[in-house]
């Protein structure tokens, strides 16, 4: 039998009906976090090259990342480098088979994105 009503259905799961849940959003922020480390880890990178090659290159590299906005890209990196780090932790124990509950599920994603926070403050300003 034909479906009568197949061009009257939104697409599934469909933005304007769908309620993204705590652990989609905290594995988007995996991959996001990820790829964004990769930036910091090429900054780090020029500035070990740059030290190598001249003290001109150096001092403009090293200008940049000493800034208030350099700063700000290496604390937004060392957040993501915890919350990727926990992130990882927390899919180990899910290859395991273990904490695949939905209500372990939702404190692991919490505990993660708090982790993150905290650790970034105890790095960055305690040690």
């Amino acid at each position: 039998m034909a479906d009568v009503n197949r061009g009257n259905r939104p697409l599934s799961p469909h933005l304007t009906i769908y309620r993204p849940q705590l652990t989609s959003m905290t594995s988007i922020l995996t991959r996001i976090t990820g790829n964004a480390m990769l930036v910091a880890a090429l900054l780090i990178v020029w500035w070990f090259l740059a030290a190598a090659t001249s003290a001109e290159a150096f001092d403009a590299i090293n200008g940049f990342i000493t800034s208030w906005f350099g700063d700000l890209v290496m604390f937004l990196s060392l957040l993501g480098l915890w919350y990727h780090t926990l992130a990882g932790i927390r899919h180990l124990i899910w290859d395991t088979g273990h904490a695949l509950d939905l209500q372990t599920a939702e404190r692991l994603g919490w505990s993660i994105l708090i982790g993150s926070v905290v650790l970034t403050i105890i790095t960055a300003f305690i040690i």
